[in-house]
């Protein structure tokens, strides 16, 4: 009997390269799109929030639909890596075009516009992200190998996120000034214009590494679900969908702060002159401790500790860091040097949390074996990508709703100083909401989530008896 090859690590770099690009170019849509057309271009900014909380939700038809195509796919180059390709190819173009709106445009124009970008942007997205991640049976056995591949690209995904979040504001600036850029406004439009296509060139070659480097078994097959057959899952999987609204929940808080920090380097701690250098002092720091927190410190922490107790340290360890950016907001502090602190607490606990609901949302598919005689996997998974989301549009809605209740904004070319109860305001919602929203998820997750060391245990010896017997 032929035994398959392990995977090699010219395999493994080549799946977590396209990680890497992938969610630089999601983080980067993420984080700065409502920056770019509120404070840019002008938009209305609770027109720009609904335009990104509407598209997130056409994806939950979208991302079913997307799974029916890729299923069905039958080519000489495989299920997967057509759409792969062709997905990221036409994700790039539209994201040079989302950051690209034209100078003239405004208004309704303006609107239409950026609607349009951003949902055939998130339409593309889902067209090469669906096949990334489901064809990850495609060239490996199940079981360990199949996990650590997993968890590898999950890690890879966070170096291209914490990547974006350190270089956009200054390399930004430093684009804008070198193509002629004059006014604040100008140096920015024409530095996310050239930024974004930078992005989307590193995007293409990378994802074309993983095409031309990852050979799919002739044999794999994938079961597409439906919207019905997703919620029907999650409706007989209770832990499922502990984890789903877990998972929704933790990344909204992350979100919430990666829209609103940007105005609050901008027009309320620091200076016209130094809110580019403090916020990316801030974010560096913070990407940094994330991909320490999710490759150094969550291994360390595991080796003495279940992932339980993981989870309610990143839990706290969140929180608290949240306490301290609204003391250290109200303490009249100027040095960027304090907000290090809740940088370090919060982004270690963002980071390791986003390795563990990986970890608690594959148990709940043994679980769901035992409990309904079914094995739901592709139907739990196929939710990762809409969840996500779902979050940041939940987010930026959220954060466009602060900014325009507490008018937050620039005259012209000029920083603008906003007033105190702005600001109040301001550092209020940064931070009391994301911590009411962990607060809410992990009182639903304690009460709800069950899978303890002792219960997978359990359950690993129901199946392993059921095999049997078969």
């Amino acid at each position: 009997m032929e035994t398959k090859k392990r995977l090699s690590g010219t395999e493994k770099f080549a799946y977590g390269i396209g990680a890497v690009g992938k969610d630089m170019v999601y983080m980067l849509s993420a984080t700065y799109i409502l920056y770019y057309y509120k404070d840019i271009m002008g938009i209305n900014t609770v027109a720009m929030g609904i335009i990104l909380f509407a598209a997130r939700v056409f994806d939950a038809f979208n991302d079913p639909i997307m799974g029916v195509l890729v299923a069905k796919t039958k080519t000489k180059f495989g299920k997967f890596r057509p759409w792969l390709f062709i997905g990221t190819l036409s994700n790039a173009v539209i994201l040079f075009l989302m950051f690209s709106a034209p100078p003239a445009l405004n208004g309704s124009g303006l609107v239409a516009y950026a609607a349009v970008t951003y949902i055939l942007w998130g339409v593309t997205y889902t067209m090469m992200d669906i096949p990334y991640w489901s064809m990850v049976p495609a060239f490996t056995e199940s079981g360990k190998e199949r996990e650590n591949l997993s968890a590898l690209a999950r890690s890879c995904a966070g170096v291209g996120s914490a990547l974006i979040t350190i270089i956009t504001i200054n390399t930004v600036a430093a684009i804008g000034k070198f193509f002629g850029g004059t006014t604040d406004r100008e140096i920015e439009r024409i530095g996310y214009k050239y930024f974004a296509l930078i992005i989307a060139i590193l995007f293409v070659i990378f994802i074309i590494i993983t095409c031309a480097l990852i050979k799919e078994k002739s044999s794999v097959d994938m079961h597409s679900s439906s919207v019905k057959e997703m919620f029907s899952a999650l409706v007989r999987n209770d832990q499922a969908m502990t984890m789903v609204i877990a998972i929704v929940l933790i990344n909204t808080a992350l979100y919430i702060t990666s829209n609103l920090v940007l105005f609050f380097f901008k027009y309320d701690f620091s200076g016209p002159d130094t809110w580019r250098n403090d916020c990316t002092s801030f974010n560096t720091f913070g990407g940094g401790f994330q991909i320490l927190a999710m490759m150094l410190l969550f291994p360390l922490l595991r080796k003495i500790m279940n992932t339980m107790k993981i989870f309610y340290i990143s839990f706290f360890m969140a929180m608290a860091g949240y306490v301290v950016l609204l003391i250290i907001s109200f303490s009249g502090a100027t040095s960027i040097y304090w907000l290090l602190i809740p940088a370090f607490l919060i982004m270690s606990a963002i980071g390791m949390m986003n390795v563990i609901v990986t970890v608690f949302l594959a148990n709940t598919v043994d679980y769901g074996e035992v409990k309904n005689n079914r094995r739901d996997e592709s139907v739990i998974f196929s939710m990762q990508t809409f969840v996500v989301k779902l979050a940041s549009g939940i987010s930026a809605l959220i954060a466009s709703i602060v900014l325009a209740i507490f008018n937050i904004s620039e005259d012209e070319d000029a920083v603008a100083t906003i007033s105190g109860s702005s600001q109040m305001g301001l550092r209020m919602c940064m931070t009391l909401i994301p911590i009411v929203v962990l607060l809410v998820a992990i009182v639903i997750f304690k009460k709800k989530y069950i899978l303890t060391d002792e219960k997978l245990a359990e359950i690993t010896t129901q199946l392993k008896a059921r095999k049997g017997a078969d």
